[in-house]
């Protein structure tokens, strides 16, 4: 049975980066540790304290203290709400996507993931989401199935980060 689902709060950036970098580990099968972390502990930091609170929604579960060395998380999803122009179907033009989903592999199968992306889903419509998006693995494709989620639309993208050159690179598959 899963543990207390929480709203994560600044001092779990920490954490919420380290299952993020499991989560990249996972989905691609390499660790690629770098300064995206610093980056992204310090953005979580400030998000959660206030800073955009507003429109990022995290959820965690705390691991147990006798696992591991000091307090850690044993899951989380995190999500954001999107402002676009309203749509028929969508009059608030809120929209979510679902962009962290990730269990601490000591803690799978007990139920985490489902728990936390279950309040995040909550989190959206509090918020007057009316859709959420997400990018799934095929091993995590059928708890979101099982959630409700369904194919939308093929979506597409383009990756504007720089080359080594410093340029955009055009017309470059975006990574997954």
């Amino acid at each position: 049975m899963p543990g207390p689902v929480r709203p994560a709060r600044p001092d779990d950036a920490a954490e919420l980066v380290r299952l993020r970098r499991l989560m990249f580990l996972a989905m691609s099968g390499r660790d690629e540790p770098g300064p995206w972390e610093a980056a992204a502990e310090e953005r979580a930091r400030e998000q959660l304290g206030g800073g955009g609170a507003r429109w990022l929604g995290a959820f965690v579960v705390d691991g147990d203290p006798a696992v591991a060395d000091g307090p850690h998380l044993a899951a989380c999803a995190v999500g954001r709400v999107e402002e676009r122009l309203p749509a028929p179907g969508h009059p608030a033009g809120r929209f979510g996507f679902v962009f962290n989903v990730c269990t601490d592999t000591r803690y799978r199968g007990l139920g985490y993931a489902r728990a936390t992306t279950q309040a995040l889903l909550a989190w959206f419509a509090e918020q007057g989401v009316t859709r959420v998006d997400l990018h799934a693995t095929p091993e995590a494709e059928p708890l979101y199935r099982s959630l409700g989620f369904a194919e939308h639309s093929i979506p597409l993208s383009l990756d504007l980060s720089p080359a080594p050159s410093g340029r955009p690179v055009r017309g470059r598959t975006a990574p997954r």
